[in-house]
């Protein structure tokens, strides 16, 4: 495929692909800016949609920012170009998180930089969390295969987790919710994204119930706050009882791996959707330090838990909101 033009109407299409990457609350915590000269994609850090108390280091941030640089070299490739990408290029520039480059690809379609994946420009739009009980039907071992490989691909590692491995991932995803509960803070700062306006946040039909048998603790976006909970809220839903947990995790826990498995993230979740495969992220325990470092299996091998993702066959989740890629996009030097 030869590359089309880099017109503004491509630009768009590059920059719709790249919201349409999943985020902590659907905070969107990401700006683009495009350098004409080198036909060069900058992905910032948006730290005004920052997450104050659940997110103090940027870490989810990252993670998310990283999703968009998969999705951006997803749509780059789809329109001809073979994305060549840098990941914290400037140490002046701690906001600039990755940069993809818009290079032309040898004649024979194989990029130096190409991705290793079908098209999958296309789900990119189908991609959406689903917060509702999943079915007891098992994910084939084919598409769990696939989803390891999609993570080793970016330098990440996914495995899904035996059912005595689930069971303590869940305990500690558990625990998150009961101390979330407790913190004012960080339910005031869940509760304030709740948004059924705007391009930012989840609505409230996205929010999804609760697990009425307590066995996959689903973050509670309202909790216990006063006039909180609305009439419109789902009601309490039986969830499948043997949950499949995939773990992501890196070797180490820089900056760099935040990007790495954000990326391994968002392929997973692409070919995930392929396969017509929901998902959802338990990311409560991340949010505590204490409980991160619990979630990490020595047994199974040393490395850093980056997010937890619960698979399953069931029904789509409602799409939630994005910013436009005007918005999005910032033109200014």
């Amino acid at each position: 495929m030869q590359p089309a033009t880099l017109d503004a109407a491509i630009l768009e299409k590059l920059i719709s692909a790249a919201v349409a990457a999943p985020s902590m609350h659907n905070t969107q915590p990401w700006r683009y800016r495009l350098n004409p000269e080198t036909v060069t994609l900058e992905v910032r850090a948006a730290l005004d949609r920052a997450l104050r108390y659940a997110d103090p280091m940027g870490r989810a941030l990252t993670v998310s920012a990283g999703a968009a640089v998969f999705n951006l070299r997803v749509a780059v490739a789809h329109f001809g170009w073979d994305p060549v990408v840098q990941l914290l290029p400037f140490r002046s520039q701690p906001d600039l998180l990755a940069t993809v480059r818009l290079a032309v690809a040898s004649r024979d379609g194989a990029g130096r930089h190409g991705d290793p994946h079908p098209d999958l420009y296309d789900v990119i739009w189908r991609r959406h969390t689903s917060r509702s009980p999943f079915s007891g039907r098992r994910l084939p071992p084919r598409i769990l295969c696939e989803l390891t490989e999609a993570a080793r691909a970016h330098g990440a590692t996914l495995w899904p987790a035996d059912p005595e491995e689930t069971a303590r991932l869940l305990r500690l995803t558990a625990e998150a919710e009961r101390r979330t509960a407790g913190d004012p803070r960080r339910l005031a700062e869940s509760h304030a994204w709740i948004r059924d306006t705007g391009p930012y946040g989840i609505p409230t039909a996205a929010l999804g119930p609760q697990d009425a048998t307590g066995r996959v603790p689903m973050r509670d976006f309202r909790g216990p706050l006063p006039d909180a909970r609305q009439a419109g809220d789902p009601p309490a839903a039986e969830f499948e009882s043997h949950p499949t947990i995939a773990v992501l995790a890196t070797d180490q826990d820089r900056r760099t791996d935040w990007l790495r498995a954000g990326q391994a993230l968002e392929h997973a979740l692409l070919l995930a959707t392929s396969h017509a495969v929901r998902a959802s992220l338990l990311h409560q325990a991340l949010e505590w330090s204490d409980l991160r470092w619990a979630l990490n299996d020595e047994h199974r091998a040393p490395g850093h838990v980056q997010m937890l993702i619960r698979l399953g066959y069931g029904p789509v989740g409602p799409a939630t909101p994005r910013g436009g890629a005007t918005e999005a996009l910032d033109r200014g030097h």
